[in-house]
């Protein structure tokens, strides 16, 4: 005889565990199935150990959708203040970053724990260790064949997460289960993700591993300023996290290293006020020595030694060019072993945007970073994470 449920909720990610709770709390009987041997184990590693759990700054414009409209009825619904009201309640303390972020004073085993503790209040059964192998359709609802034993339920909620951080058991469960029931699924690929670089370029951050500025990085329309940060592989920091999300492979992106700062008119206004300065003198004001010396040789070698009065314009204006506007092509990213989240999912076209219900497959939910929704860095991927479970939980 087999346990039967109003739903399960395959994945205790961020999303699964949300909307276990909100289903329970509206009196739905409702078990979550873990293939990890614990529950939010992404939740526990994220924000360096803090959880950037949301952002106060949180509108649709911060998600990339094939369907730009279809997160803005999830947002609406469960709103960032909305979690924020449940972490107060919680007592959790909390504090606010650059650009509006959240996170946990303590650790953001704060956040899990308030979850699970809601979970276990509502009476939703949390079962981790769990493989599924089947899930098919039964009479009104399914049957899910797992190692536990066979279920059934009324709904199934897929809230499997996506590829990202592998080492962390991601598997591509969910896509497949999109796939079986006949759901197109968006190309895939890792996201807010440091990039790589090949031969001369390579060489040169890795001299620079460790250096942080702050930079402005553009690619096509969009462009993002935080902190760059220079590694063994290539540029990492929030701001080449953010552009990865739109970065195609094989295009150049272009670096602003003096963001706020016409590099052509600094260098001019220190030519006629100490002409007899070297360019790497006056840039060692505005960037970290090793780097100004690291684009001396990449730029300016065959200049270094002359005082700026001796420069030309052209030598000038290409060094301040590059300063404000240099354009590089990255190999690659660095996969999704660092990604903080996978680009594309299962396409939104075949989803409610109010109740994340599959349109063709009755009682069947996909939810969180499994769904063709990415946010930008910054606690919007935990957002949509709340509120993609909220939503659907009303709908159970």
């Amino acid at each position: 005889m087999s346990d039967h449920y109003d739903a399960i909720v395959v994945g205790g990610g961020a999303a699964g565990l949300m909307a276990a709770w909100q289903a329970g709390k509206r009196g739905r009987r409702v078990r979550v199935l873990e293939r990890s041997n614990k529950a939010g184990r992404k939740i526990l590693m994220s924000g360096g150990g803090r959880c950037n759990f949301t952002n106060l700054h949180v509108t649709a414009d911060n998600f990339l959708c094939h369907n730009p409209h279809f997160v803005k009825s999830a947002l609406k619904q469960y709103t960032a203040w909305d979690f924020i009201g449940s972490v107060i309640e919680h007592g959790v303390p909390y504090h606010e970053r650059n650009h509006g972020q959240l996170f946990c004073d303590n650790k953001a085993r704060d956040i899990l724990n308030f979850l699970l503790d809601e979970c276990a209040a509502c009476g939703a059964v949390i079962s981790t260790k769990c493989d599924i192998k089947t899930i098919r359709p039964h009479q009104s609802g399914y049957i899910l064949d797992t190692s536990l034993g066979q279920l059934t339920c009324n709904a199934v909620v897929i809230a499997t997460g996506g590829l990202s951080i592998p080492s962390m058991g991601t598997t591509p469960f969910g896509y497949e289960i999109a796939s079986q029931f006949g759901l197109p699924v968006s190309p895939l690929r890792a996201s807010l993700v440091p990039y790589t670089f090949s031969a001369q370029l390579k060489d040169m951050f890795a001299r620079l591993s460790g250096n942080a500025i702050n930079a402005a990085i553009h690619f096509g329309s969009t462009s993002f300023e935080e902190a760059l940060l220079f590694t063994h592989r290539g540029l990492s920091g929030p701001v080449v996290l953010q552009i990865s999300n739109y970065w195609q492979p094989g295009q150049a992106i272009t670096i602003d290293l003096l963001p706020g700062s016409n590099a052509g008119e600094l260098l001019e206004q220190a030519r006629i006020q100490s002409p007899r300065s070297l360019i790497r003198t006056v840039l060692a004001n505005h960037l970290p020595k090793n780097l100004v010396l690291e684009l001396e040789a990449l730029w300016w070698p065959d200049v270094k030694n002359k005082p700026l009065a001796e420069c030309s314009n052209l030598i000038l204006k290409e060094v301040s060019d590059n300063l404000n506007s240099w354009e590089i092509v990255p190999a690659g990213t660095e996969g999704y072993k660092t990604a903080e989240v996978t680009l594309g999912g299962v396409d939104t076209n075949s989803l409610s945007s109010r109740t994340m219900e599959c349109t063709t497959q009755p009682g069947l939910y996909f939810i969180g970073e499994v769904v063709d929704v990415t946010g930008h860095l910054g606690g919007f991927n935990f957002q949509w994470a709340w509120s993609s479970g909220y939503a659907c939980a009303q709908a159970l």
